[in-house]
Parts: structure tokens; C-alpha cells; sequence
């Protein structure tokens, strides 16, 4: 990786922001060198997660979004980022075929990602590629996934503004997800509204998020919209720049950056002491106390303490 491919990068070449992301996505090594090269310029865009449940009309909204964006004079990343396939290890869903008009749009980059099982189906990688985009002049970064119970978490800590999307027929379950969701949504949007129910669905989070958002928090707003019928699309994005402008005079979008920054490099540290960790004798160590397990009986916490206790 040499100056060259981050002078590409900076000057939006789609066919570099391509390869480069396909290494990461293929565990290539990367020297720290073009990272740390990479920082100064990996900061600038604004990075969005929609999550929610399948079938809420999450990338009809997205492809809506990218729209207009586009018609704001700004450009736009999108990392679809799919649960991973069980038999080619690939993404499942494709959600990109669904916004292929893009296709030769230089201020459009669209990937679709596998999660490789990460919770909430945000692949581990993400992180960086959304570096590469934001590097390459991207103003806006959107992360779709899938989110199912805490997996909304792992979206949360990714961005600088979550939006949960809900549809009318998740109204039985609010009482039991709002607890989770109140914690990391900052916008909420009830997609389908043309559907029975969506009015209710809308009122009953107004309610439950005045009553339960945490003193010295911003109470999330609640949009309501039929994407598939462009419906309500504008004014959720109107009120998408309102409410960022609310969230940076309130401190909120610099505290998270300063999370997400704090956590990656916990992350890092982390994965860089287990891989130096498990060397091939430990590893064999291993494989060999598990052939053995019904001769032995000491306990996998023993196994593991005798593994850290051992010299490489």
C-alpha cells in the first residue's frame, strides 16, 4: 500500500476504493503506516446507521435518502452490510442490486458487506472502510444492517446518528424492545405508514420516549413515512439535518466520535494481543487438551489459565 493508492482515494477513484476495501473484507495486511496516513482525512463525513427488522423497508428508504442527498450537492457511502451467508460466507442479502441506478454515479459508492457473524450484523471491518470513504470526499456515510434485539448496539457504536425504523405491525413489541432502543435511537421512523396501525405506532413511542428518555438526553424525534410510495422521504430528511444540527450544539455527535475512537482502539489492542497470543504451540496445546478431554479433568477455566501462564 503505498502513497499512490491514498492519492486515488482522495481523488474518489471508485475502482481503488474497491480493491482497497475488498483487502480489508479479505483480512490482506494492511500496514499501520497507510492508516495512520489515512487518519487525517477519515473524519469529515457524517456517519448514519438505519437499522431495524427485515421487511421494514430499510433499503427503499436508503435509496430514497441517497436521492436526496444527491439533489443537496452532497455525496454518499453506503455500506449494506448483510448477515453472512452460511455457505459461501458471503452476503446474504445483496441489498446494492436494489439501488444499482447509482451504478455510475461518482458521487454514489455503494458495497455490500457480509457481518461474518459480528452482533447485529455490523461487520467488524466497517469501521475502517467507512475511513476510505469519508477519505475519499464521501459528506455522508450510511450503515444499513439488519438489527435483531441488541444487535442495534453495534450500529450505535459505529455512527454519529442512529435511526431505527419500525413498522406498524412492531407495535405489540415496543414495551418490550424500548428499553434497548430508547438507549441508542436517536430518530425513530415508522415506515408503512399507510398500513393499519401507524398512527398508533407513532403516538405510543412519542409517549413512551417523553416518558422514559433519560434526564439531560435529547428526547429522539419520531418521523413517520411510506417510502415505497415517497411519502414523508423529504421531510424525514429535513428534519435528519435539524435534528444533527440539535445534536452537535448539544455536544452529542463529538461525545460519540470520542466513544467510537476510544473503543476502536480498545478493539485493536485487544485483537492484536490475541493473535499474539495464539501461537501455533499454544494452539496445538490446545487441540490436544480437547482430543483429550474425556482423559482429563481439569476445567476449561484451568486449560485457559495454564495457556496464559506458559511461556510462547
Amino acid at each position: 500500500m503505498d502513497s499512490q493508492t491514498l492519492d486515488r482515494i482522495r481523488s474518489n477513484d471508485h475502482r481503488t476504493l474497491s480493491r482497497v476495501i475488498t483487502q480489508i473484507e479479505s483480512n490482506s495486511r494492511i500496514p499501520d503506516s497507510f492508516f495512520e496516513s489515512l487518519h487525517a482525512y477519515s473524519n469529515n463525513a457524517l456517519r448514519i446507521g438505519i437499522t431495524g427488522p427485515p421487511g421494514a423497508g430499510k433499503s427503499t428508504l436508503t435509496d430514497q435518502l441517497i436521492q436526496l442527498i444527491l439533489d443537496d450537492n452532497k455525496s454518499v457511502g453506503v455500506l449494506a452490510v448483510d448477515p453472512t451467508s452460511p455457505f459461501s460466507g458471503g452476503a446474504l442479502l445483496g441489498d446494492r442490486v436494489r439501488m444499482n441506478h447509482f451504478l455510475f454515479n461518482e458521487d454514489v459508492f455503494i458495497r455490500s458487506m457480509a457481518s461474518h457473524g459480528d452482533l447485529g450484523g455490523l461487520a467488524h471491518k466497517a469501521q475502517e472502510v467507512g475511513d476510505i470513504l469519508s477519505a475519499s470526499g464521501k459528506d455522508i456515510i450510511i450503515y444499513e444492517t439488519v438489527g435483531v434485539g441488541q444487535g442495534e448496539h453495534e450500529v450505535a457504536e459505529a455512527v454519529d446518528m442512529t435511526i431505527v425504523i419500525l413498522v406498524p405491525e412492531s407495535g405489540d413489541e415496543i414495551q418490550l424492545m424500548k428499553a434497548g432502543l430508547i438507549e441508542i435511537a436517536d430518530v425513530f421512523v415508522v415506515n408503512k405508514s399507510d398500513r393499519d396501525g401507524a398512527d398508533r405506532l407513532v403516538q405510543s413511542l412519542k409517549n413512551i420516549l417523553h416518558t422514559f428518555t433519560q434526564k439531560g438526553k435529547l428526547e429522539p424525534p419520531v418521523f413517520s413515512t411510506s417510502a415505497d410510495r415517497k411519502e414523508g422521504v423529504v421531510e424525514l430528511y429535513i428534519g435528519l439535518n435539524n435534528f444533527q444540527k440539535v445534536m452537535e450544539d448539544a455536544g452529542v455527535i463529538e461525545q460519540k466520535q470520542i466513544n467510537r475512537h476510544r473503543k476502536r482502539v480498545f478493539d485493536l489492542v485487544k485483537d492484536r494481543l490475541i493473535s499474539k497470543f495464539w501461537s501455533q504451540k499454544k494452539i496445538d496445546q490446545l487441540e490436544e487438551s480437547i482430543r483429550n478431554l474425556n482423559k482429563t479433568s481439569a476445567s476449561p477455566h484451568e486449560l485457559a489459565q495454564l495457556l496464559i501462564e506458559e511461556q510462547s
